[in-house]
């Protein structure tokens, strides 16, 4: 299937869970994450926040066990900047106060930015992904050019609810491809 018709499939089909499945999910892949991924080595730790609209995975576990848990590790979160089309990262902790931007996502007030070059991992989203690590997501392409920015031994981690397609049909020389996904019943590994 082609990207434009997965998109439609697995966004009605995210948008469909109620509030407790979507809970249910949410903590299940954050217990897997913490389960799989060794934070030790982790200064910087690039994480989303939902699109609530869209019912996407809710980050908040992962942000309230690394601040109690790794206080090592500083959590950025993204923020599109309109006029170049790119994601920022910003300083994110349980004090950061946000607002909502034109599609309704939480984002930092403030502009304490971090170098996409020292980020360690990325916790990406996604609406679903093949055997290959390849994703859709919602199509505008902002996860691709930040991705090739990062650096090679950066770790990109997918968090999403389903199993994987067999193949993401169009698939293009600038898609950037998981390194693992997180679900809520396994973690997948690419190489």
């Amino acid at each position: 299937m082609t990207k434009a018709e997965l998109r439609k499939t697995f966004l009605a089909r995210q948008k469909s869970f109620s509030v407790e499945e979507r809970e249910v999910k949410s903590f299940a892949i954050a217990e897997l994450f913490f389960q799989t991924f060794d934070l030790s080595q982790i200064k910087f730790l690039h994480v989303f926040l939902p699109i609530e609209k869209f019912n996407e995975i809710d980050t908040r576990p992962i942000f309230e066990r690394i601040w109690r848990d790794f206080p090592f590790v500083q959590t950025l979160v993204p923020r599109v900047d309109f006029q170049t089309n790119e994601i920022e990262n910003l300083k994110f902790s349980i004090e950061t106060e946000t607002a909502k931007n034109v599609w309704h996502i939480h984002e930092p007030t403030h502009n304490e930015f971090v170098e996409t070059e020292k980020i360690d991992a990325v916790l990406v989203p996604l609406l679903c992904f093949d055997r290959e690590g390849f994703r859709v997501g919602y199509g505008k392409g902002f996860y691709d050019k930040f991705l090739i920015n990062t650096r090679a031994d950066c770790l990109k981690i997918g968090l999403n609810y389903f199993a994987p397609v067999e193949k993401i049909s169009d698939v293009n020389d600038f898609d950037i491809s998981l390194d693992y996904c997180v679900t809520p019943d396994k973690v997948w590994k690419f190489s």
